[in-house]
């Protein structure tokens, strides 16, 4: 078995501090073979710039995926076709920089292809992701069997739209973007470990991250505000997948949490 762990969106500092004080002891305990993150919101929330994407790197993270915040430091523009392991979503048009799927050699030999698509539902305007999802599969070596996807989606229901058209075909969709943890890890009957929402890696006394009060005035007034990421709380969400390397499909998912 191929043993993958994927770390929801990790947020600002206390994002970043609780991977690097958790995650070779997390790979260690649990025989993780390849450990993917979303990254997205590593720079105070916003975006992602490229000394803190090595610094993921460096924490042991093997894959970082992003979403419709990639493109806020314009300084990762010329980082990411450097950096083939920091994925943006694959459904952006193919002329913008960086790509959205790599192939990498999990720890115990095993080639396992990562995959990052982004929702279009109170999204950016992009490719349509489930046709997207169609041509990378389609060029992808027959070979490589382990396939993993980020879906980086507003909606529930994107998302579950999602995890059943790729139903045995990869073999997991997590959703990421919004924050929240569902409870909905499951195999669905194809194969494919999915999850709507893996939740969010960063301050968990906040409002998806970002100051509460801030949040609280600007629904109470409905005027214009500057977030600021929050401090506190910070917990540590993710997902644990075995795969069967020979088929592709998954045998077992579950939660972990950690603070």
């Amino acid at each position: 078995m191929t043993n993958l762990l994927f770390i929801g969106d990790i947020f600002g500092s206390p994002g970043r501090t609780i991977v690097a004080r958790l995650l070779r002891d997390i790979v260690a305990a649990e025989n993780i073979h390849l450990t993917i993150a979303n990254g997205e919101n590593a720079a105070g929330g916003f975006g992602i710039t490229p000394q803190l994407a090595d610094d993921i790197f460096g924490y042991g993270v093997d894959v970082i995926t992003t979403g419709n915040h990639i493109w806020d430091k314009r300084e990762i523009y010329d980082y990411l076709p450097r950096q083939p392991r920091l994925l943006r979503p694959a459904n952006y048009v193919d002329e913008l920089p960086g790509e959205g799927v790599v192939v990498v050699e999990a720890h115990n030999g095993v080639q396992c292809a990562i995959l990052n698509l982004q929702g279009r539902t109170y999204m950016p305007s992009t490719e349509c992701p489930f046709r997207k999802a169609d041509r990378i599969l389609q060029e992808l070596p027959e070979a490589v069997k382990v396939r993993f996807v980020d879906f980086h989606a507003e909606i529930t229901s994107e998302k579950m739209a999602m995890g059943w058209y790729l139903d045995g075909r990869v073999s997991a969709v997590v959703g990421t973007h919004t924050h929240i943890p569902t409870a909905d890890t499951r195999i669905l009957p194809g194969g494919t470990a999915y999850q709507t929402d893996v939740g969010m890696t960063g301050p968990y006394q906040s409002v998806i991250g970002v100051e509460r009060q801030i949040v609280i005035e600007r629904f109470l007034t409905q005027m214009p505000a500057r977030f600021e990421a929050a401090r506190h709380g910070a917990e540590l969400h993710s997902v644990i997948v075995e795969v069967d390397e020979a088929t592709g499909k998954a045998s077992a998912v579950r939660r972990y949490t950690a603070t």
